[in-house]
C-alpha cells in the first residue's frame, strides 16, 4: 500500500494507493468523514473500505482532504475538498489509464462530497453512501441521480437522523434508470461503533452483487 503524494488545486495531497493488477480494472476512490471533526483517510470505515475494494482488484485510492494529515491547504466548506476529490480521480486515472470504470465510497460529509463528484464525472458507475448527512448539506443537486449506489445508515444515528436519509433515499428512488439500495444497520450510531463488522459485511454483499451483474452482462 504505498504512500502516495499528488498536486491538488491547495498544493500537494497526500494519499495511500493501491494499485491494480490487471490494466482495465476498475477504479474506487474513498472520501473520509469531516475534517474538522476529526475526519482522515485513517478512519476505520475509510480503512475497512479500502481493503473491501483492493481484495476485489480495483485499483483504490484513499486520501486526505486539504488541510489534514500532510494535504495542504485549509479547509474549505466543502467547495475545495470537491476539487480535491477530482483532482484525486484525475490522479488515479494517469496512473491507471485503462480503467474500465469507476466507483465512488463515501463516509458521513465524504459521502456528500463523494455524491457531488458523482454528478460531476460519468464514469462512475456505482457508489457506496454511508451516513449522508442529508439533514446538514442540501442534496437536491442529484437531480436526477446519474449511477445506481447503495445508501447505508445506522437508525440510532442522533447526528444525521434516519428520517433524514430516508427522505433522501425516497427521493432517488423515484428517478428511473437507477436502482437505489438502502440498507439500515439496526443498533448503530453515526460512527457504527460496535458495528463496523455488520457495515462492512453489507457493502461487500452490495459490491459483490453488482460486479456479479456486470460480469454476467
Amino acid at each position: 500500500m504505498p504512500e502516495v503524494i499528488f498536486n491538488g488545486p491547495a498544493g500537494r495531497i497526500e494519499g495511500r494507493f493501491q494499485p491494480a493488477k490487471v490494466r482495465n480494472a476498475p477504479i474506487a476512490l474513498i472520501l473520509h468523514p469531516h475534517p474538522q471533526f476529526g475526519g482522515t483517510m485513517n478512519n476505520q470505515v475509510v480503512y475497512q473500505l479500502f481493503y473491501l475494494f483492493a481484495k476485489r482488484g480495483f485499483a483504490v485510492l484513499r486520501f486526505n482532504f486539504r488541510g489534514v494529515g500532510r494535504s495542504q491547504g485549509e479547509f474549505d466548506h466543502g467547495g475545495g475538498e470537491l476539487s480535491d476529490a477530482a483532482a484525486a480521480l484525475d490522479w488515479a486515472q494517469t496512473v491507471h489509464p485503462d480503467a474500465r470504470s469507476c466507483w465512488i465510497a463515501g463516509f458521513s460529509f465524504g459521502a456528500w462530497i463523494g455524491m457531488q463528484l458523482l454528478m460531476r464525472r460519468p464514469e462512475i458507475e456505482g457508489f457506496i453512501s454511508i451516513a449522508p448527512p442529508a439533514n446538514l448539506h442540501d442534496f437536491s443537486f442529484l437531480a436526477p441521480c446519474p449511477s445506481s449506489g447503495l445508501i447505508i445508515h445506522g437508525d440510532v444515528d442522533k447526528v444525521v437522523p434516519q428520517k433524514d436519509v430516508q427522505g433522501l433515499v425516497d427521493k432517488l428512488k423515484t428517478q428511473k434508470g437507477i436502482t437505489i439500495d438502502q440498507k439500515i444497520v439496526e443498533g448503530a450510531n453515526h460512527f457504527f461503533e460496535n458495528k463496523v463488522e455488520e457495515l462492512m459485511s453489507a457493502c461487500e454483499t452490495y459490491v459483490d452483487k453488482r460486479l456479479a451483474r456486470s460480469d454476467a452482462a
